[in-house]
């Protein structure tokens, strides 16, 4: 097992506040928005949502506003998810495309009180080139400045290859980097312990290296993405 029993959060100033991830848990109810309801009769304070574009602006806010309970984090506009995209900051010829789905996850962000956004990278390929690396840091500053703009904090997740074969953006160093030459305050980082665990493991060291640059985090069972509790590799305890 990896053990994070000794990362105290203490040591790292930062009290954690826990949110249901509602695309994933509740799933025995197949209506997405009764989920929120579900989340709040089970203690959550708050929830994300992984893709709430399905939906229309006043239905999000609505349920936002009869619950009590606000959304933490969205994704932002995938694309085709049924052609396999996965957003497109990282694809050259896109641009455009960029940031109309920018200013879509944006509204949708304001109508559900969210003021974080996983701005999605794209399916590229095995290896990213230097164009993509380029308009990819490129298309990041300029969330950047729209997200300052709105108040929202824009996040970028490396995503495990056994997850998203071709994802963009598929190591934490990798990540990281990016957040260090982009050098604003409105790009952080969310930080996912299974896809951690997946891509470097050593999370007592890892952890500790990237919170610095962490904004978000998410938890779950390595290698096979069930609860926190399940057996496997991460000790949660």
């Amino acid at each position: 097992c990896r053990c994070l029993r000794n990362l105290s959060v203490a040591a790292f100033k930062m009290p954690l506040k826990f949110a249901a991830n509602i695309s994933t848990m509740f799933r025995y109810e197949p209506d997405m928005l009764a989920r929120i309801r579900v989340a709040k009769e089970k203690g959550f304070k708050a929830v994300e949502c992984q893709f709430p574009y399905k939906f229309k602006f006043r239905e999000l806010s609505q349920k936002t506003v009869e619950c009590g309970i606000p959304h933490v984090l969205i994704n932002s506009y995938p694309g085709n998810m049924e052609r396999g995209e996965l957003g497109c900051a990282a694809i050259p010829g896109r641009e455009s495309e960029f940031l109309f789905t920018l200013e879509t996850s944006i509204k949708y962000a304001k109508a559900l009180q969210c003021k974080k956004i996983h701005v999605m990278a794209g399916i590229t390929g095995p290896e990213p080139d230097a164009v993509m690396e380029a308009l990819y840091v490129k298309n990041l500053l300029r969330a950047a400045h729209l997200f300052e703009k709105e108040g929202i904090v824009g996040v970028i997740e490396p995503l495990c290859k056994e997850v998203k074969p071709g994802y963009f953006l598929s190591s934490y160093e990798q990540a990281a980097g990016y957040i260090k030459k982009i050098n604003h305050k409105n790009i952080r980082l969310l930080m996912d312990v299974f896809h951690l665990q997946m891509t470097s493991g050593n999370l007592t060291n890892t952890i500790t290296t990237l919170f610095p640059f962490v904004e978000h985090i998410q938890i779950s069972q390595a290698p096979y993405r069930t609860e926190p509790g399940a057996p496997g590799e991460i000790d949660y305890k």
